[in-house]
């Protein structure tokens, strides 16, 4: 078939095309028998996806997550609960850094805008990480994580905002894994070796 015939053929479909928009058909969330508190299921999907959750000792998360990094190596961040402080080694994330920049992280703390109860899983956006990377190139990535953002299943996930109004969205379901056919689990061979969930809700910036 020549182009000039290929091209005509394609230009009467397109014109005769029927000019039809059914409607979208209407598709459950699937969360009828979802709890009132998610937290305890995510957990749970979480510690079997390889994450942990990082417990705040008398309630205080912020000064839990300090306790964490401490004396660890290169700490990458932008998350405003770590701001200020003179005592940690903090290398700030910045929109002009290059993505291999990362490389030499020990531990990442990035916020996730939310979570799901039903896998697990942290969503992460190019507003959170502002450099890409920074959710797999460091070795161990803590996450925080607003115990009223978290939604049943990926049905809800994929009715976030977050999934229609940013660039880059990612959701992350514990530490990097991978398994030979002789099912010897590995953590950490493409991307962070272990991934801990704190608890901390939003701080007003």
């Amino acid at each position: 078939m020549s182009t000039d015939s290929r091209t005509a053929i394609f230009a009467a479909i397109r014109a005769n095309r029927p000019n039809i928009q059914p409607p979208l058909p209407d598709v459950p969330l699937f969360d009828t028998d979802a709890p009132a508190d998610l937290v305890p299921s995510f957990v749970t999907m979480l510690e079997k996806m390889g994450g942990s959750v990082l417990e705040a000792k008398n309630s205080d998360p912020v000064a839990a997550l300090r306790a964490a990094i401490t004396d660890k190596g290169i700490i990458a961040t932008c998350v405003p609960e770590l701001h200020g402080d003179p005592s940690l080694q903090i290398r700030t994330i910045r929109p002009d850094m290059t993505p291999t920049s990362l490389a030499d992280v020990e531990i990442g703390v990035v916020r996730a805008a939310f979570g799901v109860a039903e896998t697990g899983s942290v969503c992460l956006t190019d507003d959170e990480l502002i450099v890409n990377t920074a959710g797999f190139l460091p070795q161990h990535l803590i996450v925080l994580l607003d115990p009223k953002q978290i939604v049943a299943n990926l049905h809800h996930a994929y009715n976030r905002p977050e999934m229609r109004d940013h660039n880059y969205a990612v959701f992350q379901t514990g530490p990097s894994a991978t398994a030979d056919i002789e099912g010897v689990l590995i953590h950490g061979a493409q991307g962070v070796r272990s991934l801990r969930v704190l608890f901390c809700p939003a701080t007003a910036q």
